[in-house]
C-alpha cells in the first residue's frame, strides 16, 4: 500500500510539472469505475515487473510489452492514460482519491 501512495505521489509530481495543464475532458474519457479497473491492472503490473526483476535481472520482456498489453486490453493507450489521470488529479482531485482508496481495497482483498 506504501508503494501505492508513492506511485500516486510521483504521479502527481511529474503531471504538474507538465507546462499544459488539460483542464478538459479527454477526448477518451475514462470514468470512475474504468480508471480503477486500469489503475488496479498497473498495480499489478508494477509488481510483476518487481519480481521479474529481481528473478531475472536480463529478462525486460514484462517490462517492455507488459503496459502494452494493458492498455489494448482496455483499448487505450498510454497517452490516454495520462491524459485522464491529469484530468482527475487536476479537475477532480477527490474522484482520484475515491479511485486510489478503490485500488487499495481490491488490492487487498486480492492478498487476502
Amino acid at each position: 500500500m506504501k508503494k501505492l501512495f508513492i506511485l500516486l505521489c510521483v504521479c502527481c509530481f511529474f503531471f504538474s510539472c507538465s507546462s499544459e495543464r488539460k483542464k478538459q475532458v479527454p477526448t477518451v474519457f475514462l470514468t470512475e469505475p474504468q480508471m480503477v479497473d486500469v489503475m488496479t491492472d498497473v498495480q499489478l503490473m508494477e509488481a510483476m515487473i518487481g519480481y521479474q526483476k529481481n528473478v531475472n535481472k536480463k529478462d525486460n520482456y514484462l517490462k517492455n510489452v507488459g503496459y502494452d498489453s494493458l492498455f489494448a486490453h482496455y483499448g487505450i493507450n498510454d497517452s490516454i492514460f495520462k491524459l485522464n489521470l491529469i484530468y482527475y488529479y487536476d479537475v477532480e482531485p477527490l474522484t482520484l482519491v475515491r479511485i486510489m482508496d478503490s485500488v487499495e481495497s481490491r488490492l487487498a482483498g486480492m492478498k487476502n
